[in-house]
């Protein structure tokens, strides 16, 4: 799969909002979005009045984005939750939210979502006792979400930790009296998602 390795700060100032895919560095005045807030480019500073297209295509790439996925990977959530019962864009978002990567991430062991993911792949959780490695893993409510116990002595673990382990966590989520330990409480409902896009207009632009 193709992966972005070019400036990400590039795609915050791109959707004109921060994205927070520098952990730390979104927090203070290097931000590149609060320095330079127009779109990268030549034309970066020109005014269009926006279509409904434009609208529509910033919106899923904001949300797209926002979550580190591809393309291919961001369909297959919209197809997927346009299959089941309820509101498509909200289903939709609930995949992503639910992904290993991003309960990781928010739990605090991960200073963005591109860390969460590479410490997944490198085998540092398990789900209920079992090791997942792999960051697309949908997480049910219920289950229990553990550091490694040979990656607890891990220095980049205790740094992320240090780092994060005060950060708010989701109310779907419970992070348990040790820092090791978190747990998946429930599926989030939309406005404990904080994505910043309007949904619908994803369901719009792919439904054509």
């Amino acid at each position: 799969m193709a992966r972005y390795t070019d400036a990400v700060c590039k795609l915050c100032r791109r959707e004109g909002q921060k994205l927070f895919l520098k952990g730390d560095r979104c927090y203070t005045g290097k931000c590149a979005v609060e320095r330079r807030s127009y779109a990268p480019g030549q034309h970066g500073q020109g005014r269009k009045k926006p279509t409904e297209y434009s609208l529509q295509l910033r919106a899923k790439q904001t949300a797209r984005r926002y979550y580190g996925l591809s393309e291919s990977q961001f369909r297959k959530y919209y197809e997927k939750a346009d299959r089941i019962p309820g509101m498509t864009g909200t289903n939709m978002l609930r995949f992503c939210e639910c992904r290993l990567d991003n309960v990781v991430y928010l739990l605090g062991w991960g200073s963005s979502r591109a860390e969460a993911r590479q410490l997944v792949n490198h085998g540092h959780f398990q789900v209920n006792g079992r090791k997942v490695d792999i960051p697309s893993f949908q997480v049910k409510p219920g289950q229990v979400i553990t550091i490694k116990e040979k990656s607890r002595d891990s220095e980049k673990i205790k740094q992320v930790i240090e780092s994060n382990g005060a950060r708010p966590v989701p109310e779907w989520l419970e992070r348990g009296n040790e820092a090791f330990e978190g747990k998946m409480t429930a599926q989030p409902e939309r406005e404990q998602i904080h994505v910043p896009v309007e949904e619908h207009l994803i369901v719009e632009f792919y439904s054509k």
